[in-house]
């Protein structure tokens, strides 16, 4: 299972919300590259960057830092926040990101989601699949939809997604553990989907446990910048696995 740290932007910075609610931000570093060197020296070779100016403005905003950290680590990025339109996509990929993830497009413009992975293929794109009680959140988690959330990853799975990274909102900054039961839902429905685990990671334990169940991948943000994993395990259980 890959472990995949999280550097969310807002203004330049690296912050952490809880739930998604802007109003709860927490400055964790002022200078993001410094945050990705240091993932890098423990031994991680993937970033999961965010940009949550994007995310609320709805284009792409702090692609700077994404080229600052992809031109000076050698680490493998899947960016997101804002991505909306071809020239969004297109401005991420010249700054450096391997991937992006794409949430509200797949939702609310399906046929330009679709475009992109035609275009870029289904190792470029991943599909966002955050949700709040199995119904799929948009706009920054600003917004709900009536979607549910497994026939959502099932009917893109059709469409040849391969990558999905599932947030549950209620879960998301509040270091109380991962949705286990969901995602062993997701992986017996939506088979061979490779999915990667967000929100709530709290402990070491939980890693292992979320390898066990078939995630191909977590995502760990507030966990590390708060000290409750520490790097040195996370370098050891890269070692390991």
């Amino acid at each position: 299972m890959r472990i995949i740290p999280a550097i969310d932007i807002i203004n330049g910075k690296c912050v952490r919300l809880s739930k998604g609610d802007y109003s709860t931000k927490i400055i964790y570093n002022e200078n993001p590259l410094e945050v990705a060197k240091m993932f890098e020296n423990h031994g991680i070779k993937y970033l999961h960057l965010v940009d949550l100016d994007g995310a609320k403005s709805s284009h792409i905003v702090n692609h700077k830092i994404l080229e600052q950290i992809a031109s000076k680590t050698n680490l493998k990025i899947d960016f997101g926040g804002g991505l909306k339109s071809d020239s969004d996509l297109k401005i991420a990929f010249e700054s450096g990101a391997n991937q992006i993830t794409g949430g509200s497009i797949a939702i609310k413009y399906p046929s330009i989601f679709k475009s992109w992975l035609e275009k870029y293929g289904s190792d470029k794109i991943i599909l966002g699949a955050d949700a709040l009680n199995e119904k799929i959140a948009v706009s920054g988690w600003q917004e709900d939809s009536n979607v549910d959330l497994i026939p959502f990853i099932q009917n893109y799975q059709k469409e040849g997604v391969k990558y999905v990274i599932c947030t549950d909102i209620s879960k998301d900054g509040m270091l109380q553990g991962p949705s286990f039961e969901l995602y062993q839902k997701i992986i017996s429905q939506a088979s061979n989907i490779k999915l990667i685990a967000s929100g709530g990671i709290s402990t070491f334990e939980e890693l292992p446990k979320l390898a066990e169940i078939g995630c191909e991948g977590t995502i760990i943000g507030k966990a590390i910048y708060e000290h409750k994993i520490s790097m040195k395990d996370i370098e050891n259980f890269i070692l390991n696995n």
